[in-house]
């Protein structure tokens, strides 16, 4: 073949539409040339492996946005995505093809050459790092614009139909041409998903130069879709129409020899078995600018282009309407006068800065001078709803896709649970047979890594309720594929995936934790190797920080498998064993610490008390379940007591090193006063030893600390407390009152506000006695204000002599009752 056919076969009867990615001007072109040029094969630029895929795109189920995804079979983590929306140029192509039975396929270079690139070592081509360029910011800075975006909106996206449908993708390709034409090389590869290309561009590192050395990845991509084109004409096609970007239109229309091409792919490395499937999408992954994004800042914007027919006014005035109700279901008053202003200023705006129609810009400067009355909070709500919006797409439920994503699809048929990329509140009563089931599945979620839904603390009493935040993101379409590899539905996966961690975990508070998640998650199954892994850590192991970290947790599981009707009894054995562990080691652990490590010990000690006290309620024991050691040697509340007070009785004696830390004996003296293990004497008593003048001060503000870390109310109940901190305070010397001023602070500053005031006006009214003794005196007793109250109380116990209560007034009469009249 000489080189003029070679031309011939090129160029004759091959129409390049050269496109922007996600473009509506462009859409809306595509769909006029191919209405004018009726080809009988349409070639797009994507990944050959989905051509099996394209006829979904067919089928109304299948609503954009939604993403082409691909991975190497076994490594799910290295997916790339090529995203399209109802305004993509490929998008309508496809649709066109379909609609009138023409053949399309895709023919970019295939996903796995991308793959199989990505894995080879970078070269030392000095070109290898280069970014690819952007066409249309190099066109706009020609024209004098420093705004690519909005000379592109002037000249393509706001521009009118011309006569001639392939005018525009002519002009386009003059201007690529001269572009490229000092370019020998093509278009440099670039690295991961670059956000200016959308649906054109893979995982791969650019290539060395031409002179002998190894082509770059655009070169690569160009020849493989030149050889496509080659294939089709060789088909038997001969009206053949190639949407593919514009950088690459004067690759594809240069004359080049098949064999060169041939050449060029021939160094490509071994190509992995690649796996493809359709996924929805979301306008709001479509702006993100990493990731699996696409970099369209504002997709709802282009979504309203592309879907008015006019660019006129009256499309101005429907996006300003719209903009209205949202903001009036938003409590921001909006008139239909200020829709009206709002369209005159956008016009206005636009003819003074020399715009053909108004911008995305004009559009937002009206909507916030005129509908937002100059709120940024009000423009922001605008600009998530509208300029960027909040549209999930959807797939077919029989399409491909890994089992574990048809068994979600099919659970979230069956438990109602609709994904939506708003944040909604889902309040779950576990009694409920549905509820449950909806708590399971977001549990087991969780345990894939699939945060669909964040439980929300704090938000309701009980075990029977809980409370979640649901919002789907099309990412966790990839989380998906990689959590397939631990089972094909997800109660298989979510066990699966809890088996690896048991395996994993290095501490006993994450198999504590990891225990918990199984009773929620509702997996029996794998229940036994976490409570084994975790008996075996704690019996080896001798930390017990570590294991008192561990007991919290684990009793928390216990209350929830009184919700869900778990079998209790090995976990409660754990729990009690874990405890008793903790109690020994007690002493010990609270010795010679710091202040930063006394701290976590004392939430250590209080979370350890609150889950003992549970442990005894009822949540993980029962009367009538105690072993013989429980009733000889008292109950682990019991056991835990006596800890306790051993440890408030320690002395701090050997200093800092071989001494427990005020704080922690402070604390625990409360901790047994507030369960009544102690009297008010006691605890006198206790703390009167601490502020004796035998201690450091520091070690005796440290304990108030810890006293007063439970609440400050019982200084103003017991006078003689309150004295006894009175005296100390003013015998501390003044240059080590400084030095404790930050400490006590700190303490005082926990009490809410008005148990500060109060204590406050005890000292300042002289109500401590001077040594901290004896009770504090009542107020006299004012006998006319106790007379005024008897004959209420008298009413108020059925005696004779009380007050009746009087007579409620009359009830203003209302309009009704005077027009009955």
């Amino acid at each position: 073949m000489n080189e003029g056919e070679r031309e011939a076969e090129m160029t004759g009867e091959v129409t390049l539409l050269g496109v922007r990615h996600h473009g509506p001007g462009s859409a809306r072109a595509v769909a006029a040339a191919l209405t004018a040029l009726r080809p009988d094969a349409v070639l797009i630029e994507g990944p050959p492996e989905a051509d099996e895929l394209l006829a979904l795109a067919g089928r109304a189920d299948l609503v954009p946005p939604v993403a082409l995804l691909a991975h190497p079979v076994g490594e799910p983590a290295r997916a790339l995505s090529w995203p399209f929306a109802a305004f993509s140029p490929e998008w309508v192509a496809i649709r066109h093809a379909l609609a009138q039975g023409v053949p399309v396929r895709f023919v970019d270079l295939p996903a796995a050459a991308r793959f199989a690139l990505a894995e080879e070592p970078a070269g030392s081509d000095e070109r290898a790092g280069q970014a690819e360029p952007d066409p249309i910011a190099v066109l706009a800075a020609a024209a004098g614009q420093p705004d690519p975006e909005a000379w592109w909106e002037d000249v393509v996206e706001h521009r009118l139909p011309d006569r001639d449908p392939l005018a525009p993708f002519e002009a386009i390709a003059e201007a690529m041409a001269e572009l490229r034409a000092d370019d020998p090389v093509g278009t440099p590869g670039s690295p991961g998903v670059h956000p200016g290309t959308g649906a054109g561009v893979g995982a791969a590192r650019p290539g060395p130069g031409p002179a002998g050395t190894r082509p770059g990845f655009g070169e690569l991509r160009e020849a493989y879709m030149r050889l496509q084109i080659r294939a089709a004409r060789r088909a038997g096609h001969r009206r053949i129409a190639v949407v593919c970007g514009a950088w690459h239109v004067p690759a594809l229309a240069a004359p080049r020899a098949a064999g060169a091409d041939r050449l060029l792919l021939a160094a490509l490395p071994k190509r992995p078995r690649t796996e493809v499937s359709w996924v929805p999408w979301s306008h709001g992954r479509l702006a993100l600018r990493s990731g699996y994004g696409a970099g369209i800042e504002s997709p709802g914007w282009y979504q309203h282009l592309f879907d008015s027919a006019d660019r006129g006014p009256a499309a101005l005035a429907r996006w300003f309407a719209r903009a209205a109700e949202l903001l009036r279901g938003a409590d921001h008053p909006v008139s239909a006068a200020q829709v009206i202003e709002a369209v005159r200023l956008a016009e206005t705006l636009a003819a003074l800065r020399g715009r053909p129609v108004a911008g995305l810009a004009e559009t937002l400067d009206a909507a916030r001078a005129v509908l937002c009355e100059g709120s940024e909070i009000a423009l922001a709500l605008v600009r998530e709803q509208l300029v960027v919006g909040e549209v999930l797409g959807q797939v077919p439920a029989d399409a491909p896709a890994v089992p574990l994503q048809h068994d979600l699809t099919r659970l979230q048929r069956t438990l109602r649970l609709r994904p939506e990329p708003t944040g909604r509140e889902l309040v779950l009563d576990l009694r409920k047979e549905l509820d449950a089931a909806r708590s399971l599945l977001l549990h087991r979620l969780r345990l894939l890594e699939l945060d669909w839904g964040r439980p929300v603390a704090g938000r309701g009493s009980g075990t029977f309720k809980e409370v979640w935040q649901l919002c789907w993101d099309p990412g966790l379409a990839v989380a998906v594929v990689t959590a397939g590899q631990w089972g094909s539905t997800v109660e298989a996966a979510a066990a699966g995936r809890l088996a690896q961690l048991a395996g994993q975990a290095a501490t006993p508070a994450e198999l504590a934790r990891l225990a918990e998640q199984c009773l929620l998650a509702d997996l029996p199954a794998a229940l036994p190797a976490v409570l084994a892994a975790l008996a075996d850590r704690a019996a080896l192991g001798s930390d017990t920080a570590a294991l008192a970290d561990a007991l919290p947790a684990l009793v928390r599981a216990l209350r929830y498998g009184d919700v869900r009707g778990t079998d209790r009894g090995a976990l409660e054995q754990v729990a009690r064993g874990l405890a008793e562990r903790v109690r020994i080691g007690l002493g010990a652990a609270c010795t010679g610490l710091s202040g930063a490590g006394a701290a976590a010990m004392r939430d250590r000690l209080e979370a350890v008390h609150r889950a003992v006290a549970l442990l005894e309620s009822g949540a993980g024991s029962r009367l009538d379940d105690r072993s013989a050691s429980d009733t000889a040697s008292g109950s682990p509340a019991d056991r835990w007591a006596a800890a306790l007070a051993g440890l408030a009785d320690r002395e701090p004696t050997g200093g800092p090193a071989t001494g427990v830390p005020g704080l922690l004996r402070g604390r625990a003296v409360r901790l047994l006063l507030d369960d009544g293990r102690l009297t008010f004497g006691q605890a006198r008593r206790r703390l009167g030893l601490a502020l004796s003048g035998a201690g450091e001060p520091a070690d005796a503000a440290s304990w108030i600390e810890g006293f007063l870390a439970g609440g400050g109310a019982l200084l103003l109940h017991d006078a003689q407390l309150l004295g006894l901190l009175d005296d100390w305070l003013l015998a501390v010397p003044e240059q080590e009152f400084t030095a404790l001023l930050p400490l006590l602070r700190r303490a005082f500053a926990e009490l809410e506000a008005g148990v500060r005031r109060g204590i406050g006006a005890r000292i300042a009214a002289g109500h401590p006695a001077a040594a901290g003794g004896g009770p504090q005196a009542e107020p006299p007793l004012d006998q006319q204000r106790a007379d005024a109250a008897l004959p209420t109380v008298r009413l108020l116990l059925g005696l004779p002599g009380g007050t009746p209560a009087p007579s409620p007034p009359a009830r203003i009469p209302r309009q009704s009752d005077r027009r009955a009249a």
